[in-house]
């Protein structure tokens, strides 16, 4: 799951000081600097640091931060190699994905054994969470993605050199999975907090959804790929992948930051949990991560799409394919729409609104027979997620203060893999106590009743009127 931001400070294009890890620490528009002058900058902004157009900071092409406040996104070489690592990460994925499914269910013809593959690769990610988020705070950003889409590169390899020679299992399958889940664990929160560092702040909204388009594009091609992949060999699938890792781990080691590094804060006991204390200090923030954790957890649908491709709508690797692309291809609509027209105003009642839809469109697709209906009900759900997500990762981007950026993406971080493979445990569990129709039908009504429940817990959620704090909105006007 991804996020585009919707359109704040779009007038303000911010230069801010980017730690060497894509850690901004503050901003201000360039012509304020010069009207101002420098001495007047430091009284009023004693705690921060700033940079002018005049002075672009380390890039390995200064023209890159000269430009980055006029050129578009398209045409910046840091974006466009931002805009690289995460397609290919996410095709390779999601690739990944549906080979392991596929090939679980085929060798286990087991729900339950779905499950397990979604919590090996959650538990890794459980246990890391604030290891990694101290990981991507502190480190080189662009490095620590490197580093682990290269390991997925290698357990993809070994995937498919596990097929060749005949040795994969079920276990074999587990642990690799787990592999996937602990570097995804240290990659996610890195690229999640990478983005402020490429370009400035006051492009930040458009440069989330650029990258949420690059995601979403991969997840409607990915899993068709993997599933026209598989029905070639499952060891096309994982080469593939392989291969596509790789691709991902060049394009990010090569980005161009726009600043120097800064020093690292030492390592203390609070400052391991200052990101769990910062979103429960938080109520919008809480609340937004907590309605998306419970309503995917419960509304998983997708993890037992190949027991619905196989033995309800009777359809091969390409049919599964096709369907896991459906939640892409609804969201990637979805993106596309809040890109053209963000949600300016009250975006929690939309994010509610959003997660009641998700449930709807999931209990039609519990109930339908007919491979079309169900894929047009997974196209319903995934436009109806983005609204959720949308909000969900605007609301950290924009509400977080940079410093502690890393530690507040690895929960969230968290909290996503927990509604997502977490859920795909659950979904896996309750299919094999019920049957995977009743399973999805009973995971709908549930999101629904979990969205009906949140809207009176959090009222700051419901009732809030910016993505970005009030006060901030007032002090930029």
């Amino acid at each position: 799951m991804c996020a585009v931001a919707a359109g704040v400070r779009g007038a303000c294009h911010c230069l801010p000081v980017i730690n060497g890890d894509g850690r901004a620490l503050s901003g201000r528009p360039p012509r304020e600097q010069a009207r101002h002058g420098c001495s007047k900058l430091a009284a009023a902004h004693a705690s921060h640091l700033y940079v002018t157009t005049s002075m672009p900071a380390h890039s390995d092409d200064p023209a890159d931060a000269l430009d980055s406040a006029t050129l578009s996104l398209p045409k910046q070489p840091a974006f466009q190699r931002f805009w690289c690592t995460r397609i290919l990460s996410s095709l390779s994925f999601q690739m990944l994905a549906v080979a392991m499914g596929w090939h679980i269910y085929a060798l286990t013809h087991s729900a339950f054994a779905l499950g397990l593959v979604g919590l090996a690769q959650f538990l890794p990610m459980f246990l890391l969470t604030l290891v990694v988020g101290h990981f991507a705070d502190r480190y080189d950003r662009r490095r620590i993605a490197a580093v682990c889409q290269s390991l997925e590169s290698v357990a993809a390899l070994l995937f498919a050199c596990g097929t060749f020679g005949g040795w994969i299992s079920a276990p074999v399958i587990y642990v690799l999975a787990a592999c996937v889940g602990a570097a995804r664990a240290f990659e996610s929160p890195a690229v999640a907090s990478l983005l402020p560092g490429v370009v400035p702040r006051g492009q930040l909204p458009k440069a989330t959804a650029w990258a949420t388009s690059a995601n979403q594009t991969a997840q409607i091609a990915g899993p068709a790929l993997g599933g026209l992949l598989y029905g070639i060999g499952p060891g096309a699938a994982y080469l593939a992948c392989t291969l596509s890792f790789a691709a991902a781990a060049t394009a990010v080691w090569g980005i161009p930051l726009r600043a120097k590094p800064a020093s690292r804060a030492p390592v203390t006991l609070e400052s391991v949990f200052s990101g769990i204390a910062f979103i429960r200090k938080e109520p919008v923030i809480l609340g937004a991560l907590s309605l998306d954790l419970f309503a995917v957890l419960f509304g998983g649908a997708t993890a037992l799409l190949p027991v619905f491709a196989r033995d309800i709508l009777h359809t091969g690797p390409l049919g599964l394919g096709l369907l896991r692309s459906g939640t892409a291809i609804g969201a990637l609509a979805g993106t596309i729409w809040l890109a053209h027209f963000p949600l300016r105003n009250r975006p929690g009642a939309a994010m509610f609104g959003g997660v009641i839809s998700f449930g709807v469109a999931t209990l039609v697709f519990g109930m339908s027979h007919q491979f079309i209906v169900s894929l047009l009900a997974l196209m319903a759900l995934g436009a109806s997620d983005t609204i959720s997500v949308v909000v969900r990762l605007s609301l950290v981007q924009l509400r977080t203060p940079d410093d502690m950026l890393g530690r507040v993406s690895a929960v969230n971080s968290l909290f996503i893999g927990t509604s997502n493979q977490l859920g795909e445990f659950e979904s896996g569990v309750t299919a094999g106590w019920w049957g995977a129709r009743t399973a999805v039908l009973v995971g709908g009504i549930a999101t629904i009743t979990v969205a009906l429940l949140w809207m009176k817990l959090f009222p700051e959620l419901r009732n809030t009127r910016s993505l970005e704090r009030e006060e901030e909105l007032a002090a930029s006007a």
